[in-house]
């Protein structure tokens, strides 16, 4: 439930935004769509922290750390007054999710190896799966009764309740004597390291890319359902069939990847994302701007098939170069990618105009420039980068 925190706190507040912005009168430079990306945006900074501070304290320290700022932000958003102060309590929920999200992996890291590792982590993937799908329902479900305000309160009730649990249950998991001293120096030179292998960067722009096109989709599909096909209270079903996609092609890559390879996965899953995009595109000029909602389903469908398949295929090329250093370079795979989304997210976002082109070319663009620089990851040196003392 730790682990699904993030997905939660992105989903839930969806089928809300077009009732924050009519209360709050959103306006540029801000929007609703703000809402979602300040909090990625505020999510990238958090990871590259989290990393290095759980290592230094303990798993459990970290993560009440994150918990703590999450619930500073989730207050503020509560009580806001203003778009404003609702999109920073946002951005202070992003950074303190990240507590949760990488301290959780790190103890389990702790605690298993090998198989009995991907037992758990298959576990806690099965949860995740049906977050994205049922917390719009959640969240619709709250503002049909009180509005959207409790949504806020919910959040609150959660976090709360999850670090009770570990106060109480939760063993700390990183003995005193593994503990690695926080050194900014070494830690900054070998973050610039990482950050020099081409193969490491290039993916990491790569899996932006890729996630961005998901927070693009997160950040206007509630007005883009609405000003298209009119479509407001209905929106948890279509938005639980897309969010199926993702599941379904992560399920599915599980055992196919063994067999044709996380290259050749990879590669499908971009080709994939391109011809969506080059679809919808012709689509929406076939349709004044809007295609059929069959239509435009089945291709955000297919869209987000294409996004399960990647991300996964991209963690792990971008992982197999790290070697010792892989807890410090999955903090900056995660705070990159995370980063470079909300940019590509918040750029692409701003065309928005009540038509689905500016989806096409997210999808599209995000495709075949990730193609591009996942061939050149795949020509780079794979040999494991080596710590600087």
């Amino acid at each position: 439930m730790l682990t699904s925190l993030t997905a939660m706190s992105m989903d839930a507040v969806l089928p809300g935004l077009r009732a924050i912005g009519l209360e709050l009168g959103a306006a540029p430079p801000l929007s609703t769509q703000s809402i979602i990306s300040l909090f990625i945006l505020g999510m990238a900074f958090g990871e590259i922290a989290i990393g290095p501070i759980s290592d230094a304290i303990g798993r459990k320290p970290a993560l009440f750390l994150g918990l703590g700022l999450y619930l500073a932000g989730t207050l503020l958003a509560l009580f806001a007054g203003s778009i404003e102060v609702l999109v920073l309590g946002r951005f202070l929920q992003g950074v303190g999710v990240a507590g949760p999200k990488i301290a959780t992996r790190a103890m389990i890291r702790d605690q298993f190896e090998g198989d009995a590792m991907a037992r758990v982590m298959s576990m806690i993937f099965s949860i995740i799966i049906f977050v994205p799908m049922l917390a719009p329902f959640l969240g619709q479900g709250v503002i049909l009764l009180a509005g959207w305000r409790p949504i806020f309160a919910a959040y609150l009730a959660f976090a709360l309740t999850l670090g009770l649990w570990v106060a109480l249950r939760q063993p700390e998991t990183l003995p005193q004597a593994r503990r690695v001293p926080l050194r900014l120096l070494p830690l900054a030179r070998n973050a610039g390291h990482i950050l020099a292998s081409g193969r490491v960067s290039a993916l990491i722009l790569a899996t932006g890319l890729v996630f961005g096109t998901q927070l693009l989709f997160l950040s206007t599909a509630v007005d883009l359902f609405y000003d298209a096909y009119a479509i407001s209270t209905g929106f948890p079903v279509y938005f639980a069939v897309i969010a199926a996609a993702t599941g379904l092609a992560s399920f599915l890559n599980g055992s196919l990847v063994s067999r044709f390879g996380m290259n050749r996965m990879a590669r499908a899953g971009f080709y994939g994302l391109t011809g969506s995009g080059v679809l919808l595109a012709v689509a929406s000029f076939s349709h004044d701007g809007s295609p059929p909602l069959a239509v435009f389903m089945g291709l955000c469908f297919g869209s987000f098939f294409a996004i399960g398949v990647l991300f996964g295929n991209l963690n792990a090329m971008a992982m197999q170069s790290l070697g010792r250093m892989a807890g410090l370079g999955a903090s900056l795979i995660a705070s990159g990618s995370s980063l470079v989304a909300a940019l590509f997210a918040m750029g692409l976002g701003a065309a928005y105009d009540g038509q689905a082109l500016y989806l096409a070319i997210g999808f599209a663009v995000s495709g075949a420039v990730g193609l591009a620089l996942a061939e050149y990851a795949l020509q780079a040196d794979t040999t494991p980068i080596q710590p600087i003392k």
